[in-house]
């Protein structure tokens, strides 16, 4: 296990309490009491550092090394009958977004989402999660052929932004993105979106119109990081933590302002804590959210989600 800095009261405690369970399991002592102190001192300890992250914390923790990524979830909830379809017929297989169909319980949804690497090497090969104009091209190829067969449609959000190179600009990048936006807006199949970590700009957005938008606890979501905001505005990264807050990024801010309709609260700790139990917590809510959806008939649906974005901002004339 990995900790940032904010959370090493709480690394210190649980490397205490592991080596009391490891002294009683070799000695045979009875440590119970000793271990069950530590065990209730370490959860209090997460309470009080997790009821007080600032803004930035919580975008540190949507990028924790050991935070379950798309495919830690599709894999979980579907019970590994996930099949990976491929390719956008027209360019490349862009491996930052994956896509397929996939059973949960006895519905077969399409499961859409951006995927980033574990280690270096597949870091590279995921592009670390940006997609390129071929990965929203595939994402797009793969929503039609849900609609062909009604089936629902499923998708993960965890990713720094779009592909930001050349090449990905030459092949109509921008392009793309906005396409998948108009072509989500009319798709004739109930859509959940999940924000389970990073939710940069058109990135994000790409893959992200649907009828139930959620984000976990830990995640973010917004036109721009931090980093990249306080770059633009001042060169450097140096205020990356005052613009986490002024971006109101967070699930809690995105929820006031209607623009996610819920949020998925994660085990104490975080995802990376207790991933098990953050499959078991985001498989509830997708049957929930595909319960509510499937009793409404999908121009019912397509009309609310074309005024729900419609709605969103304030203009002023």
């Amino acid at each position: 296990m990995e900790y940032l800095d904010f959370e090493k009261p709480i690394q210190e405690i649980r490397k205490q309490y592991i080596n009391c369970l490891i002294i009683e399991k070799k000695s045979g002592i009875d440590m119970k009491n000793i271990c069950n102190q530590l065990k209730c001192k370490m959860e209090k300890t997460i309470k009080k550092i997790h009821s007080n992250l600032t803004p930035w914390q919580r975008v540190q923790l949507s990028r924790h090394p050991d935070r379950p990524y798309t495919l830690d979830y599709v894999q979980y909830i579907t019970k590994k009958s996930f099949i990976e379809l491929h390719g956008d017929r027209n360019f490349s297989d862009d491996k930052a977004i994956i896509g397929g169909f996939g059973k949960i319980d006895e519905t077969t949804f399409m499961i859409i989402g951006t995927q980033k690497g574990r280690n270096i090497k597949d870091r590279q090969y995921r592009r670390f999660g940006m997609p390129n104009p071929e990965g929203y091209r595939k994402a797009l190829r793969l929503m039609k052929l849900s609609e062909k067969f009604r089936k629902p449609i499923i998708t993960f959000i965890d990713t720094p932004g779009a592909f930001p190179g050349i090449e990905a600009e030459k092949r109509g990048q921008g392009e793309a993105i906005g396409k998948n936006i108009y072509e989500m807006m009319c798709l004739k199949v109930p859509i959940i979106v999940l924000i389970i970590g990073e939710g940069a700009s058109g990135g994000a957005l790409g893959i992200g119109i649907g009828d139930k938008v959620s984000m976990m606890e830990n995640s973010w979501y917004s036109v721009i990081s931090p980093e990249s905001c306080s770059t633009i505005l001042w060169g450097n990264w140096d205020k990356k933590e005052e613009y986490a807050s002024s971006l109101k990024l967070t699930s809690e801010k995105m929820y006031e302002l209607n623009l996610i309709d819920d949020i998925i609260k994660e085990p104490l700790g975080g995802a990376h804590f207790f991933p098990e139990k953050a499959f078991r917590i985001v498989k509830k809510k997708i049957i929930k959210y595909h319960n509510e959806l499937s009793k409404i008939d999908i121009e019912s649906i397509i009309r609310y989600r074309k005024n729900k974005y419609l709605s969103m901002g304030i203009f002023n004339e």
